[in-house]
């Protein structure tokens, strides 16, 4: 069996799994959306939006996808979890393939189901009536941030279910892991508005950078939310730069995930 037939296999029974709980598609869309359609026209009407040309509504269609995504990846990292304490998994570890595989297979199906999120809430943000401009090099730099975004939040969730041996111990950690970052991240607001200690923790976010990069495809801000990272004159440079960060992030924990993934294995 090649690798590539092993991959394909071990995806292709994770996404059969997946399809089988609807709950990992709908619910995580449940959140975002109620925030993307109920809360971004609440607040702005309450605080009259951000003082600029960019609709606030849309400005936070594209921050709860900083929500969205946490929220599947972790999902998917506890159903690892179910098949290894009542699933297949002890015998898939005695199969003659590479045990990075596994997190590997795993991962590409957490990305697809992100994806799919992901185009229905810009779907239905659209819908509603919010301004996206788009243009394609701003799809590839949306496109980019989420995958890579997507890859490092999976990589969190993977590692934390090697780590957590109770579906209730991880759970607990979903709250600090997925839904913490997004208040300090600019979703809502920019992280310039943050006090200041606040505003250099947020700029250290993958998340932050993730948001920027979107934005900058999406809204036609001109990279307003790239400038409060960077403070540079250059929007693409800055945002360059931002997809480094995340890139770093993603494949740091991703590497992570399958040494710890391996390791808890042999025991």
């Amino acid at each position: 069996m090649t690798t590539l037939t092993a991959l394909s296999t071990l995806a292709g029974r994770r996404f059969q799994l997946t399809a089988r709980t609807p709950r990992q598609i709908f619910v995580p869309l449940l959140t975002p959306i109620f925030f993307a359609l109920v809360v971004a026209p609440a607040l702005q009407s309450a605080l009259g939006g951000l003082g600029t040309h960019i609709d606030y509504t849309t400005f936070v269609a594209v921050g709860t996808v900083g929500l969205l995504v946490p929220l599947t990846t972790i999902f998917a990292g506890l159903s690892v979890i179910v098949d290894r304490d009542s699933g297949a998994q002890p015998e898939l570890l005695a199969a003659p393939v590479p045990r990075s595989l596994l997190v590997l297979g795993n991962l590409i199906v957490a990305l697809t189901l992100s994806a799919l999120q992901v185009a229905v809430l810009i779907a239905t943000a659209t819908a509603y009536g919010d301004d996206f401009q788009v243009t394609a090099t701003g799809v590839l730099w949306f496109v980019g941030a989420a995958v890579l975004f997507a890859a490092f939040m999976y990589g969190v969730a993977e590692t934390l279910a090697s780590r957590i041996p109770k579906q209730e111990e991880y759970i607990g950690a979903t709250p600090a892991v997925a839904i913490l970052p997004w208040f300090f991240a600019g979703a809502l607001f920019p992280i310039g508005a943050l006090p200041g200690a606040l505003t250099a923790f947020a700029k250290v976010l993958p998340l932050t950078h993730a948001l920027a990069l979107m934005r900058f495809g999406l809204l036609g801000d001109g990279g307003s939310s790239l400038h409060d990272i960077w403070g540079m004159g250059s929007a693409t440079g800055e945002a360059f730069l931002s997809l480094a960060v995340v890139a770093l992030f993603a494949m740091a924990f991703t590497a992570l995930a399958i040494r710890v993934f391996t390791r808890a294995a042999l025991r």
